[in-house]
């Protein structure tokens, strides 16, 4: 079936599964950190983990499956009993404490029934920092209860020494209520025509968009994380050229996101259609760095980058790379970076 015009859902090709297939790598004894830098391995964490070196991770990110009934591809998940849920976590959770360096930051996330579990596992082996909450605008409502409309993502470290970043994950958010002081303009700029001010992020996330078929970046995966999420904690908690490991990848959000910020990366995924979409994403990052709702080092509030980008003179826009799409507007191409 042919897609619809404005749907920009990845898609792989018979021919790009049999070469992407070629590149997974598949481990049968332990690996140096070398030989799994920037690679994508096909199998459960379970099998792995005692393979891996030690040490060799600064940033963890792990989208576990929730204490849910869902079915990945050709994989399924059963909701358990909550305490049955806290010994699955723990029994994975802890034999990748040995991968981590003594400076590693940890994000787990989960949902709100799921919560519990990841922040009483968290506390056994980490320091707990903060819990994210953030806003996925997505999903119908019910008449019952009211609409889930949010998810966990747990913030740890090893130990008191680690990295933070908190300028490289500014927002932008206009300011409804200019104050001045003296006549100048209190905590708040303007520029062509647009009253703006910069904020460090709070443990509330309202910017993000959760993948849908007019995004560029999305997948079949059912539930996909958004570039725009991963660049947060990315560059918040490492520096370029530190290893984000993500010992449940999916379709390889971390790793796409690390590439394009200058990290490095090492992903483990059993499902290997996931993989395969992984590896497309990560070879279109090669000549596409952007992140929808991320510009110029600045983080902007959900749909609002294309009136902002619209703004600026013309001759700003015909200097960067945002317009990748043959055939697109330059509206349609500005509209690709909004969310």
């Amino acid at each position: 079936m042919r897609k619809a015009s404005a749907n920009r859902t990845i898609v792989l090709s018979d021919e790009e599964k049999k070469g992407f297939r070629t590149l997974l790598l598949k481990l049968q004894k332990s690996a140096s950190t070398e030989e799994v830098l920037g690679k994508i391995i096909n199998q459960d964490i379970f099998e792995v983990v005692s393979l891996l070196p030690s040490e060799f991770v600064d940033l963890l990110f792990i989208d576990p499956p929730y204490n849910l009934d869902k079915k990945f591809n050709n994989h399924s998940f059963k909701r358990m009993a909550t305490d049955e849920y806290v010994k699955w976590l723990d029994s994975w959770l802890s034999k990748t404490i040995r991968l981590l360096k003594p400076t590693a930051s940890i994000y787990i996330c989960s949902d709100w029934f799921s919560s519990s579990a990841v922040h009483l596992v968290c506390e056994k082996y980490f320091k707990v920092r903060n819990r994210i909450t953030f806003e996925r605008e997505k999903g119908r409502g019910s008449s019952k209860n009211w609409k889930n409309n949010s998810e966990d993502i747990w913030f740890c470290t090893m130990s008191d020494k680690y990295t933070f970043n908190p300028d490289a994950v500014k927002l932008k958010k206009k300011v409804i209520a200019p104050y001045r002081e003296g006549g100048k303009p209190k905590d708040w700029v303007e520029e062509n025509g647009e009253k703006f001010r910069l904020t460090y992020s709070s443990n509330v996330w309202t910017d993000i968009t959760i993948p849908f078929w007019s995004m560029p970046e999305n997948t079949p995966h059912p539930t996909q994380k958004p570039e725009k999420l991963l660049a947060k904690i990315i560059l918040a908690s490492s520096n370029e050229g530190d290893v984000v490991f993500d010992p449940f990848a999916g379709v390889g959000t971390s790793g796409v996101v690390a590439k394009k910020l200058g990290r490095n990366f090492v992903m483990v995924e059993i499902e290997e259609e996931y993989c395969l979409y992984a590896l497309k994403r990560l070879q279109m990052a090669e000549t596409d760095k952007t992140i929808q709702g991320y510009y110029d080092g600045v983080f902007y509030e959900r749909n609002t980058l294309i009136e902002r980008l619209a703004r600026r003179p013309p001759k700003r826009h015909s200097k960067t790379a945002l317009f990748t799409k043959n055939g697109d507007t330059k509206i349609e191409k500005l509209a690709l970076l909004q969310q």
